[in-house]
């Protein structure tokens, strides 16, 4: 029932507050309050047409006309938390305990912790939770609006009403909580928040929700207790103590929404994609699976990258249990789960995080700073305590509550520079006149700081594309403290390089080369990831030139010479069989061309490089340090021939590449150390799809001397393949 002028008028100026929702503390009029002398309950329930408590001996009054009721009586009669009976105007009867019968919950640490930007398990305090309080079963919500006058929870339990169910102020942290009990596990909710200068109203899911509706819808849901039995107990143990930086890491990169579907063309669940990627992945030998972001989204042409729900697995595949299985089942089969993570902007959907409290409160108030022109995107305010803790605190989340096992951290080239992909003027300095953002560079060595402190072994991976120094040092050196970076530089050239005719590729060689001379200088991982096979740029069978032979030699070239490269492996899915066309994330992967023997010997060779890059210590023990790389001849252009030498310890691989469709016989190499070299891969084998051409098994060294050196091989060469030889 709305008041009405007159009967308003009439109220006290704080009821009347709280009947036009700008109420700034609704715990000073409603529950138990004292006018006088005097004891009263005084409740305030829109729609009711009468109201008692507890056993239905002490009726209300309704104050003039309005859905505001009280009794006055002996409070103390009341039971700390009593139960209001009410009757709507159809005669249906509920009843509920009243939420402001109870004391603030957030501790004042938390608060300060909070407001210090250090809280870094915040996600079990913000948000919603089940608790029991006082004895009372409910959930404890949580936010941060510091802009609001008003901030209410709203759902189905108060008919999506503003006015009802409004929170308590934490004072001057900001924070905003409310204990509403009755509810339960499943319950769907949002914050309606009243801007205190402005007076608009918001109505904004929740930034720390673990659970959320299933697109188109936005509501946040209350999740269950976290009750699942994890059985990687042996998997963690061992992840501690992990030295990633020497052990092979081979990486299958997939898209969950569009890698496979049911018979419908529906998406999969997490435990059905769970075991069906184990399955497949095994026989394969990729040692880890990156996930594009599951973090919950609105949109799926986004591909996840434009997150709303920073706490929570996407709905599309299923609960967050269902996804702490599939990380479960992961480590099961020896395989970790890296998650695409995305700390570097935020969508502009009115119901997420833009303008959250009414002002620019997660985002810079000013767009020269505060929004990326290219994606239409929000840039997170980094200076601001509140908003780096719930970064952080996403990232621990991930680490802790699900296992995760690393982070790849999305486009830190824009979080870096200030004038990233900005006009001239369209960007503002710091405050040394530099084009850095200060404040994103402290946010970094924070975040690989305190997370590489919480869960020893686990990694966090740059997206980085520039020059920016140090970006895989320790923070302590003046690094940013990522454990690895993507080496952008290499792919780029290398595409290029592999797009030419091979009768041109002779004046290109140093595209090749160049690389070598900064592979070392950070810790890289060589990706092949879904950027290089959308927005028109072609699969990458299609990216190679030539006609079918060709092309599918060039491709096994590819892949031989980044298994054989220095760095750690990554690969799109799709890419293991030659997909014909550009991923699209509306449809799965081209399946059917497993049905021909060029694509099945694609997938074979990636199978074979895996097993022959994971069992060989030389390969992978020193891919960020120059101990394990050395030329053999790099300057061979008028043939366009690589040869290098990977080493670790005793074990010593060569590896040949030749990148023209010619055989070359007769091809003599200067080698480290006399002995017999197994030829342990060549990609242009049949049973890859290639011409068979090869050196019948291995070749001895001869005593000739060649390119400085005492010994050497006389090999023949095959057309666009790679050859591996390993000294034994």
């Amino acid at each position: 029932m709305l008041t009405t002028d007159k009967s308003a008028t009439a109220l006290d100026p704080a009821l009347r507050r709280l009947l036009h929702g700008s109420q700034h503390d609704p715990f000073s009029v409603l529950g138990k309050v004292i006018i006088g002398a005097q004891g009263k309950v005084r409740v305030f329930v829109p729609g009711a047409a009468s109201v008692q408590i507890e056993d239905n001996t002490r009726p209300m009054r309704r104050l003039a006309d309005t859905d505001i009721f009280e009794w006055s009586g002996d409070t103390r009669a009341l039971p700390d938390h009593y139960r209001l009976h009410c009757t709507d105007s159809s005669g249906h009867v509920y009843s509920y305990i009243d939420p402001y019968t109870f004391a603030p919950i957030l501790s004042d640490f938390d608060l300060h912790l909070f407001g210090e930007g250090k809280h870094w398990h915040l996600y079990q305090h913000l948000g919603s939770h089940l608790r029991e309080v006082d004895g009372v079963s409910g959930v404890l919500f949580a936010t941060w609006a510091p802009n609001a006058e008003r901030v209410s929870v709203v759902g189905d339990f108060n008919v999506w009403d503003g006015r009802s169910r409004p929170m308590r102020s934490c004072g001057d942290s900001g924070v905003w909580e409310l204990f509403v009990p009755g509810l339960t596990a499943g319950d769907l909710y949002k914050y309606e928040i009243r801007h205190r200068e402005s007076g608009s109203i918001h109505l904004k899911t929740d930034p720390y929700a673990q659970q959320f509706e299933r697109r188109p819808h936005t509501a946040s849901k209350v999740v269950h207790a976290n009750e699942y039995q994890w059985l990687d107990t042996f998997w963690m143990e061992q992840r501690v103590h992990k030295d990633w930086l020497h052990e092979p890491m081979s990486v299958y990169e997939v898209h969950l929404g569009s890698w496979q579907r049911d018979e419908n063309g529906e998406f999969l669940d997490y435990r059905e994609l769970a075991q069906r990627l184990v399955d497949y992945l095994l026989p394969l030998g990729f040692n880890f699976i990156e996930l594009l972001p599951i973090t919950e989204h609105p949109l799926d042409a986004s591909w996840g990258y434009q997150t709303t729900g920073y706490f929570a697995p996407t709905s599309r595949f299923g609960e967050p249990d269902d996804f702490r299985y599939f990380v479960d089942y992961c480590h099961a089969f020896g395989i970790g789960v890296i998650l695409d993570w995305v700390p570097a902007h935020f969508p502009k959907d009115s119901h997420g995080l833009a303008r959250f409290d009414g002002s620019p409160l997660y985002e810079h108030e000013d767009p020269r700073r505060g929004e990326h022109r290219d994606w239409g995107t929000l840039i997170y305010n980094y200076g601001r305590n509140e908003v780096r803790n719930f970064l952080l605190s996403s990232a621990l989340f991930w680490l802790q509550e699900f296992h995760i096992d690393g982070l790849r951290v999305d486009a830190v080239a824009s979080m870096l520079y200030l004038d990233y992909s900005r006009e001239h003027g369209d960007w503002l300095p710091n405050i040394h006149g530099g084009n850095e953002n200060l404040e994103a560079i402290d946010f970094v060595r924070e975040l690989n700081t305190v997370t590489h402190a919480e869960h020893p072994g686990t990694m966090v991976i740059a997206e980085e594309s520039t020059s920016w120094p140090q970006v895989t040092r320790p923070v302590w050196l003046g690094g940013l403290g990522f454990s690895m970076k993507w080496n952008m530089g290499w792919m780029h050239d290398s595409l290029q390089y592999m797009h030419q005719d091979p009768v041109y590729r002779h004046y290109h060689h140093d595209q090749l080369t160049f690389g070598l001379l900064y592979a070392f200088t950070e810790n890289f991982l060589l990706p092949f990831s879904h950027d290089e096979v959308v927005h028109g740029k072609g699969s990458m069978l299609n990216k190679m030139p030539g006609d079918e032979w060709q092309r599918f030699s060039n491709l096994r070239l590819l892949y031989s010479y980044m298994f054989t490269y220095p760095g750690k492996k990554l690969l799109f899915m799709g890419c293991e069989f030659g997909q014909g066309s550009e991923w699209d994330h509306d449809k799965t992967m081209d399946w059917y061309v497993l049905d021909y023997a060029l694509h099945q010997g694609i997938q074979r060779l990636v199978a074979d490089l895996n097993k022959v890059y994971c069992n060989n210590n030389a390969l992978y023990k020193f891919d960020f340090d120059s101990h394990g790389f050395e030329w053999i001849d790099c300057h061979d252009a008028a043939q366009s021939v690589l040869s290098y030498v990977r080493r670790a310890d005793d074990e010593c691989m060569l590896v040949v590449l030749n990148f023209t469709p010619v055989t070359r016989k007769q091809y003599r190499l200067g080698v480290p150390e006399p002995g017999y070299y197994q030829e342990i891969l060549n990609s242009d084998s049949e049973i890859y799809g290639g011409s068979n051409v090869g050196n019948d098994g291995g070749v001895h060294s001869e005593a000739v001397a060649w390119m400085d050196r005492q010994d050497s091989i006389n090999i023949t060469l095959p057309p666009l393949s790679a050859v591996v030889f390993k000294k034994v």
